[in-house]
């Protein structure tokens, strides 16, 4: 029950940065925040019981998320900072597992060393529209492909840490094209969006509902 409790909010997370991605980006990366918040919790407090095993698990990660989104609601630079890791991190550990890595800690570090990159870029040089939509269209794709997976049973999440799911991507082609349709998808629907396209991550995310940045 709880892989698809996670699959379904995964599903939809991803879907909303994949397709909307910087056109709200006021509310886009609290709500991924939130999600990011959400996940580190839950696995903070697992230990041997598993992923949500237990209630701390799930009032942790629900705590945790609520103070991620809310953060990165209020302040510009906490928001990209908490955004561009999570997409930097989910773009790493993507890349690694569809290159066949099934090291742990050599996907973990690559996830980390992207994370930090995107968020240092980000900070210093305001991302410009154009590439957060192809970051955007990129990391929802790949979040909603994670979250089908556990819908489907096709991998669960004590899996996710583990060479399995490498194993299942390389076996089961169709992962590929799917998320690869996601992407170019999301990413073709956000483009005709011209207007909002012309505008800097600091810009799009000043537009936002309620706007009160903090520069």
């Amino acid at each position: 029950m709880n892989d698809i409790i996670v699959g379904v909010l995964a599903i939809l997370t991803g879907a909303v940065f994949c397709f909307r991605g910087y056109l709200a980006m006021r509310i886009i990366i609290p709500l991924w925040g939130a999600f990011a918040g959400f996940m580190l919790g839950a696995g903070i407090v697992a230990g041997d019981a598993g992923f949500l095993a237990t209630a701390l698990g799930w009032i942790v990660g629900v705590a945790v998320a609520l103070a991620f989104g809310l953060i990165a609601y209020l302040f510009y630079e906490v928001a990209v900072m908490i955004g561009m890791i999570a997409i930097g991190f989910t773009l790493g550990t993507s890349l690694m597992v569809a290159l066949g890595v099934t090291w742990s800690w050599v996907i973990v570090l690559s996830g980390v060393v992207l994370a930090v990159a995107l968020a240092f870029v980000a900070l210093v040089g305001d991302l410009p529209m154009t590439l957060l939509t192809v970051l955007t269209g990129l990391a929802g794709a790949a979040t909603i492909v994670a979250g089908l997976m556990l819908v489907f049973g096709v991998t669960d999440l004590d899996e996710f840490d583990s060479a399995q799911t490498t194993e299942t991507l390389n076996d089961d082609w169709w992962w590929y094209a799917i998320y690869l349709g996601l992407a170019v998808a999301g990413m073709v629907i956000q483009f005709t969006d011209v207007d909002r396209r012309r505008e800097s991550l600091r810009e799009a995310w000043g537009t936002g509902i309620g706007s009160t940045t903090s520069v």
